[in-house]
């Protein structure tokens, strides 16, 4: 259970909730501790407005921001939560404010918001809080040891340059090829065959397809054209939705493949079709992240694919209930 420290904030910092007009400044903290810890920025503003304005998401409760006393933001920290059972919290503090508490602070905000979930969740349910850190983040792993957490997995960002067109699909027998941009009435298929497929992903908990097509279609760089759907007859086989996400290059955001269809060679097929065509738009760089210990060893296919591991990042979980896991643990 959490233990109360009631940590303050130091002369002069404030702590509130955001509104819209903070988007742009949250941007800039995210994206210099990303440059900082990764070398290179990848979140957007419009990243953080989709996240904000899902309806599921409570901006006067969820997130917080942290203001210097010449009323810069100079932190940041939101939650979310699916079932109530699984509580997602994450912050970012500049560097230049780091060692003064303010991470500290956020942490115990973030903690007592999580509490008010422990009543709403499934009687019965294991209830805990989950934070991804990057790899390098060495004083954000000891804070969160220091109060509780265990790191508890491992996750990797993959990525492959391009420096000549990438192998051409080898389709097994009876998979034909579409995209959404010409089956739009298909989404919703998209979204059952994505769920489907991901129950083998650990710690998968379901979404709903309001959260899927928020999350999935209404960024700013969607692409339909670039969602590629593997049929067997009238049913979906896998999928690869990508996206080219400009300055952070190209994207394979979800690929997956329906068990009856793993291992023979559909996986490495869809990814040569995705690296083909972000090839021939112009984009050499493609990325996408894998749970370091996928349960259906995807990263085997990823390195075999000419992939390589650029980012590590660890998840840490601290439980504020026993119980029965939701999520998926194994298959």
């Amino acid at each position: 259970m959490i233990t109360r420290t009631t940590k303050t904030l130091p002369q002069g910092f404030t702590l509130r909730h955001p509104s819209v007009d903070d988007i742009d400044a949250v941007a800039q903290v995210i994206r210099a501790c990303e440059i900082e810890f990764e070398g290179v920025a990848d979140t957007t503003a419009n990243d953080i407005h989709i996240r904000w304005s899902d309806p599921t998401f409570d901006i006067t409760k969820d997130a917080w921001v942290v203001l210097s006393p010449q009323g810069q933001v100079v932190a940041m920290a939101t939650m979310e939560q699916q079932e109530h059972a699984h509580i997602f919290c994450g912050a970012d503090v500049l560097g230049a404010y780091r060692g003064l508490g303010i991470g500290m602070h956020l942490l115990e905000v973030t903690e007592a918001r999580a509490l008010e979930h422990l009543p709403l969740a499934v009687a019965d349910a294991r209830v805990s809080i989950l934070t991804w850190t990057k790899a390098k983040e060495v004083a954000a792993h000891r804070l969160l040891e220091k109060h509780g957490y265990q790191r508890i997995r491992s996750s990797w960002r993959m990525a492959i340059e391009l420096h000549e067109a990438p192998p051409a699909p080898a389709w097994p027998e009876g998979i034909s090829l579409v995209t959404l941009a010409a089956n739009r009435d298909r989404l919703h298929a998209v979204y059952e065959a994505d769920e489907e497929f991901f129950s083998d992903h650990w710690g998968h908990m379901p979404h709903t397809f309001a959260e899927f097509e928020h999350h999935m279609t209404k960024r700013e760089n969607f692409d339909p054209s670039l969602w590629f759907i593997a049929m067997a007859g009238d049913k979906i086989a896998g999928i690869s939705l990508c996206a080219d996400e400009k300055e952070a290059g190209g994207w394979v955001h979800s690929l997956a493949i329906s068990r009856q269809w793993r291992r023979q060679g559909l996986g490495l097929a869809l990814l040569h079709q995705s690296f083909g065509e972000l090839y021939r738009r112009g984009i050499h760089t493609i990325y996408l992240g894998v749970d370091a210990q996928s349960l259906t060893g995807a990263t085997r296919l990823y390195e075999r694919a000419g992939m390589r591991v650029v980012q590590q990042y660890y998840t840490y979980e601290k439980e504020l209930r026993a119980g029965r896991e939701l999520s998926t643990q194994s298959i």
